[in-house]
């Protein structure tokens, strides 16, 4: 199938728009001086972002810092009671803990998981599995979420499933962790910027080459 522009093309465009995003956010200098692993904080943080804005999620991450320690091992160990307290900033906490200390537990045993090992648990559904494995494993597995379904669909005309577009996306892009990451976050970032549910076209930086903007192409 030939795109317009390439998948690559596009990529470029929206990294010369918006510039790196440089995803997962982690606070390194926090896990240097605690000497907390910082892949830590991107497999708590892919759990408490689901069905909830960043903003409340860095609430909960900060209170994780300075009322416990921002680990996987202080997951597991802390009484879901008070974790459930800590993290309650974010919607559907208790659920979020159960899964949190559930994943805690695997990670234990298991140092490096694959799609399988994650999907079992209840609460991490396929996008916060491949989120957990690309940006704290790197694993390059391409993670789709509905700006990425939404994009595809509104630029190329095609309506795919979750599945399907990460099966399109892996096809049509160099199997490469770093283009993988960076092209998840600039879909998202372009997606709130400009391709929200009801499209801001006017200005946005593909809209040359997508068809809701053009429907005569």
């Amino acid at each position: 199938m030939k795109l317009n522009p390439s998948l690559m093309g596009l990529y470029q465009l929206l990294l010369d728009t918006y510039g790196p995003q440089n995803w997962w956010p982690v606070d390194h200098l926090y896990h240097r001086e605690h000497k907390t692993d910082p892949k830590d904080e991107i497999i708590i943080g892919a759990v408490l972002t689901q069905n909830t804005l960043w903003s409340r999620v860095e609430i909960a991450l900060d209170r994780l810092k300075r009322m416990g320690e921002l680990s996987l091992n202080f997951v597991r160990k802390c009484p879901s009671e008070i974790l459930e307290e800590i993290v309650k900033p974010v919607g559907f906490y208790r659920q979020k803990v159960r899964t949190l200390k559930a994943l805690a537990e695997l990670l234990e045993k298991v140092r490096e998981p694959n799609y399988e090992d994650l999907i079992k648990l209840k609460g991490i559904g396929p996008e916060t599995a491949c989120v957990i494995l690309l940006y704290a494993f790197h694993q390059p597995t391409f993670v789709i979420d509905k700006y990425t379904l939404r994009i595809l669909q509104r630029l190329y005309g095609l309506k795919l499933t979750p599945k399907k577009a990460k099966k399109f996306m892996e096809e049509h892009l160099p199997k490469d962790v770093g283009i993988y990451k960076e092209y998840h976050a600039l879909l998202d970032q372009h997606a709130k910027k400009f391709c929200k549910s009801t499209p801001l076209c006017g200005g946005c930086p593909a809209a040359t080459y997508c068809l809701s903007a053009n429907p005569s192409f």
